[in-house]
C-alpha cells in the first residue's frame, strides 16, 4: 500500500499531541497530529511553489529537528524522492550523493551550509518554512502507490562508490507493520527517539512505527551519554530503539537510577550493528529488561527479530518477521541445513527495488527475486537466525556502516602514502573501529593524517589508529589479506 494509508487514522486524532521535539537549547515543543499534518501540507505546496513534482528527487543534509520530518513528510505526499544525507559527511561524500541522485536541490540549516559551499542548489530549512507558513493547510493530490519511490538512502560497497537503494512506499509501510505487529506498538506507547533520522533505524523504524501506531513520540537531536538518563527521568518512555554503543552507554547508571528507567519502560530494542551477548546479560541485570535485537539492512529496512512474547536468545537476531522469507545457501547458491552456515538471502513486501541508476548493481543482489545480503549466518533447529559475519569487509562502529575501500582510497591521495589497507578492530564500546596498515615514506603523522582526512570522510569513519608496514600481504592474484596484518592495541 501507500504510506499515504497511514496517515488517515491520525487524522481522526488532530488534536493529540503527537511529537514533542526537545530541542539543543532544552526546550520542548510539542505538536499534535493536526499540526503534523498542516505543517507537512504547508510545506509540500511550498515544494510545488519551487517546481517540484512527482518523481524529483530533494535531498536533505540536517541534523534531527521536527522540519525533518515535515520535508520527509511533504516529499512523501507528493511523490517526491527524499534523499537523507548523513550530517557527519563530508565534501567527498556529500559530492557522490549529490552527482549520483541528481537532487533538485538540497535542504540544509544555516550552522551546516559551510560543508555545501561549492554546490549553488541549496535551500536553507527556515527560509523554506517561512515560505510555507501562509501556503494551504490542503492535502495535496496525489497518486502513490505501494511501487512509488519514497526515499534514496545511500549506502556503501566495498566495490566502488556508495550506491542509493530506492525504498518504495510498500517497502516502508510493510515495514511499518511488521514493527508495529512484531512490538505491540499501540497509540498508549511512548517512544524516545535519538537515532539519527537520515539513517533506515530512525526513519524507517522509529518515524515510520511513530505514524502506524499513533503513539507519543518525543524526538532529540542526538543520543548524549552525560544527559541520556535526564531525558528517560523526564519523559518516562515505554520504548526506545537504540544501537550497542547507546547501551553500552546506559550500562553507566548507578542501580537506582537505572531501577527507575527500568520501571516506566515496556521495551528496549538494539539493531545496526551485532549487540555482544554480554552486554544483552549485563543490561538485564542492570535494567531488568531483557532488549530485543533484531536484524535489517538499508535496503530491506526489518528482516528478522527475537520475539517480544518468547525468548530473546543471546547472541541471535531471531525469526523472520511477517511476510518476509529468508533462507541460507551455500556458495553454489543451494540451502544448507539447519546448523550449516551460509549467506543469508531474503524475500518479501520490505526489499527495495533496486539501486538507483546500477542495473548491474541491482542484478548482482537479486537471484529470482532473493535479495543477497552479503551476511553469513546460521539456522538453529528451532529456527532463530545467529549471523556470523560478512562477506565484505563492512566494519560497523557504534551502528554507522564504514567500508574500508573509501578510506583507503582518501589514505592514498596523501603524499607519502604508497599502499593502505584499513580493516575492523574490536572495541569495547563502538563494537568496531577502523585501524589504517599503511606502507609510507616514514612514521606515519597520526594528527596530521587525521586533519587531512578530516576534510573528506565523516569523523566516525577515521582511523583510531595507523600502524607502518613494510609492505602488505598480498596472494598472488595480488588481494591483500587483511587477516595477516599484525594486531593493533590502542596502547
Amino acid at each position: 500500500m501507500s504510506l499515504l494509508a497511514l496517515f488517515p487514522s491520525l487524522l481522526a486524532r488532530r488534536g493529540t499531541v503527537a511529537l514533542e521535539w526537545a530541542g539543543p537549547d532544552g526546550r520542548v515543543t510539542a505538536f499534535t497530529f493536526g499540526d503534523i499534518e498542516d505543517r507537512s501540507n504547508r510545506l509540500a505546496h511550498a515544494l510545488t511553489a519551487r517546481g517540484l513534482v512527482s518523481g524529483d528527487r530533494l535531498a536533505l543534509f540536517l541534523a534531527n529537528r521536527v522540519e525533518f520530518i515535515d520535508l520527509y513528510l511533504a516529499c512523501v505526499k507528493l511523490g517526491v524522492i527524499f534523499v537523507p544525507v548523513n550530517v557527519l559527511y563530508r565534501e567527498r561524500e556529500i559530492r557522490h550523493i549529490l552527482t549520483d541522485a541528481a537532487p533538485v536541490a538540497i535542504v540544509t540549516s544555516a550552522s551546516l551550509r559551510e560543508h555545501l559551499s561549492t554546490d549553488d542548489r541549496v535551500w536553507l530549512i527556515d527560509d523554506l518554512t517561512a515560505e510555507a507558513a501562509p501556503r494551504s493547510a490542503e492535502r495535496p493530490i496525489s497518486d502513490c502507490s505501494h511501487a512509488t519511490p519514497a526515499a534514496l538512502v545511500y549506502t556503501s560497497g566495498t566495490t566502488g562508490a556508495s550506491k542509493g537503494a530506492i525504498l518504495t512506499h510498500g517497502n516502508f509501510a510493510a515495514n511499518a507493520e511488521n514493527v508495529v505487529v512484531a512490538w505491540q506498538m499501540t497509540n498508549a506507547d511512548r517512544l524516545l527517539c535519538a537515532l539519527p533520522l537520515f539513517h533506515v533505524h530512525g526513519l524507517g523504524n522509529a518515524v515510520h512505527g511513530w505514524l502506524a501506531s499513533g503513539c507519543h513520540m518525543r524526538l532529540v537531536e542526538r543520543f548524549e551519554r552525560e544527559t541520556a538518563l535526564d531525558l528517560f527521568a523526564a519523559y518516562h518512555p515505554t520504548v526506545f530503539f537504540g544501537v550497542p554503543t547507546m547501551y553500552v552507554r546506559l550500562l553507566e547508571a548507578d542501580a537506582v537510577r537505572a531501577r527507575a528507567v527500568g520501571h516506566t519502560m515496556r521495551l528496549f530494542v538494539c539493531g545496526s550493528a551485532p549487540l555482544p551477548a554480554q552486554l544483552l546479560e549485563d543490561f538485564r541485570a542492570r535494567f531488568h529488561h531483557t532488549i530485543l535485537e533484531r536484524y535489517g539492512m538499508t535496503e530491506t529496512l526489518m528482516n528478522i527479530s527475537n520475539p517480544y512474547d518468547g525468548e530473546r536468545r543471546a547472541g541471535t537476531v531471531g525469526v523472520p518477521l511477517p511476510h518476509v522469507t529468508v533462507r541460507i545457501v551455500n556458495e553454489a547458491g543451494r540451502d544448507v541445513a539447519d546448523g550449516e552456515g551460509g549467506e543469508l538471502l531474503v524475500r518479501g513486501p520490505n526489499v527495495c527495488a533496486g539501486y538507483w541508476r546500477r542495473d548491474d548493481a541491482t542484478r548482482a543482489v537479486f537471484t529470482d527475486g532473493w535479495f543477497h545480503t552479503g551476511d553469513i549466518g546460521v539456522r538453529s533447529a528451532d529456527g532463530y537466525y545467529t549471523l556470523q559475519g560478512r562477506r565484505s569487509d563492512l566494519i560497523i562502529s557504534g551502528g554507522f556502516n564504514i567500508y574500508p575501500r573509501e578510506i583507503e582510497e582518501a589514505l592514498l591521495e596523501l603524499p607519502g602514502i604508497r599502499e593502505a589497507s584499513v580493516v575492523g578492530q574490536p572495541d569495547a564500546v563502538r563494537g568496531e573501529v577502523p585501524v589504517a596498515y599503511v606502507v609510507s615514506d616514514g612514521e606515519p603523522d597520526a594528527a596530521a593524517l587525521d586533519t587531512a582526512l578530516r576534510k573528506q570522510l565523516a569523523s566516525f569513519k577515521l582511523p583510531r589508529g595507523y600502524v607502518r608496514v613494510g609492505a602488505l600481504p598480498r596472494t598472488a592474484l595480488g588481494k591483500v589479506q587483511k587477516h595477516l596484518l599484525p594486531l593493533w592495541s590502542a596502547s
